[in-house]
């Protein structure tokens, strides 16, 4: 009866040791799980951050592409320094054929005037040798009728 009391004693302790053990890993698994389940939304929250620096990498991507275009672009046109050479060149040209173009006008005006004075006399002259011609005229037809009838 000592045995079996002693067996039962060595059972009662061996489950009690078994159950201790038990709730032991219990608590260890429950603390692995605590931490997998930290693990996991830790990694959920860098995956949360590695998607905002790739979106921010495609957005930072993208602005290089179009400021690369519009150095391209820019790279085509002169400097400012030369195109306001340009500017200033240009003005003093078209400065220069403006007065070019005041003084062939004025010269234009100049001859339409020379040019009317011409015509108004040309047009007096015909004038005065119209007259001229009418006066002749009349002189010869008075000749040739003081010489048909001669006065006695």
């Amino acid at each position: 009866m000592l045995s079996t009391l002693s067996q039962c004693e060595f059972s009662m302790g061996k489950t009690l040791l078994v159950y201790d053990m038990n709730l032991r890993e219990m608590e260890n698994y429950e603390k692995i799980y605590k931490d997998i389940e930290c693990s996991i939304a830790g990694a959920h929250e860098k995956i949360a951050e590695c998607k905002k620096q790739i979106l921010q990498a495609k957005r930072i991507r993208k602005n290089r592409q179009e400021y690369d275009a519009l150095a391209k672009v820019i790279q085509h046109h002169p400097d400012r320094h030369e195109t306001l050479k340009e500017l200033e060149a240009l003005g003093k040209e078209l400065e220069h054929l403006s007065h070019i173009k005041e003084s062939v006008e004025d010269k234009l005006e100049l001859r339409r005037k020379q040019f009317h004075v011409l015509l108004s006399t040309i047009h007096e002259l015909q004038q005065t040798l119209e007259n001229d011609e009418k006066l002749s005229e009349v002189e010869e037809a008075q000749e040739t009728s003081m010489e048909a009838d001669p006065k006695p």
